[in-house]
């Protein structure tokens, strides 16, 4: 059944402090940004999939030995998860932030149950980790994460931690986050680049450049949240691949709208596209 809103979430599109924070910090946070009822339905949606109901039914065998569920792509998706690809607020921030010509890359899931293990700080704008002819031209175009958390998280609780500012330093081997946390690179980022903890409620979205340094801590084993559910939207700007943009399933485009099509007629990659 088609979702019955128009959009998923409370607000129509970006402000203008909002438009500035993902160009001067590298990242917006919207706190309990979905509707009620989008949250409610998305979190009914994933915790419905077979996959995740297996998943979640064997935790109890997992305490000391916990493992994340993670699918990418992320395919198997319901109505709800399928309108975040164009909803109506995500093509304005988009649009807003990267321009009119970009496409969709690839998506995932993702369920952290307690006791499971901090992700180091990194980034994930691909083109900057390889030196191909390809990767050198696209270094400056846009990668975008969209990072959902439907059942949000607590600081100290498998939060989002990001160096705000750090996409405006040239992603070297010398660029590490120990070192722009001791103020190396203060002055090509133009400002002090200090760690910012995140905490989120249920219902929130995270908007990155993912050239920003953003990690994860820890989730404690007697967290009072069984598992954090978290899934994500990828769009880069038209051209050529990244590591991981994704085929699109052929059920997707004969459904697609016109607009959304250009979304999804692009190349997928492969072992060796980059290298040709």
């Amino acid at each position: 059944m088609a979702p019955d809103l128009h959009s998923l979430f409370r607000i129509p599109g970006p402000s203008q402090a909002d438009i500035n924070s993902f160009h001067n910090d590298g990242y917006i946070a919207y706190p309990n940004v979905f509707t009620d009822q989008a949250r409610q339905a998305l979190i009914e949606e994933i915790e419905g999939l077979e996959q995740v109901r297996d998943y979640v039914r064997q935790l109890p065998d997992l305490q000391g030995d916990p493992k994340p569920y993670f699918i990418r792509p992320w395919n198997d998706r319901g109505p709800y998860a399928d309108q975040l690809i164009d909803d109506p607020f995500i093509t304005s921030l988009l649009r807003a932030t990267i321009g009119d010509d970009y496409h969709y890359c690839h998506s995932a899931l993702n369920i952290a149950p307690r006791g499971i293990g901090p992700l180091r700080y990194h980034q994930d704008h691909h083109h900057w980790k390889h030196e191909n002819p390809v990767n050198l031209a696209e270094r400056e175009k846009y990668y975008v994460q969209i990072l959902y958390y439907l059942n949000g998280f607590t600081r100290g609780d498998r939060n989002l931690k990001v160096i705000p500012g750090s996409h405006r330093v040239a992603p070297t081997e010398d660029a590490t986050p120990d070192r722009m946390l001791a103020g190396e690179f203060d002055a090509e980022a133009g400002r002090p680049l200090k760690e910012k903890r995140l905490e989120l409620p249920p219902g929130s979205m995270v908007y990155i450049n993912a050239r920003i340094f953003h990690g994860v801590e820890p989730k404690p084993a007697d967290s009072p949240q069984p598992y954090r559910i978290f899934n994500i939207d990828i769009f880069k700007e038209a051209g050529p691949p990244h590591r991981y943009t994704q085929e699109i399933p052929a059920e997707w485009l004969a459904g697609a709208s016109p607009a959304r099509k250009k979304l999804f007629l692009r190349q997928a990659y492969s072992e060796g596209c980059w290298a040709s």
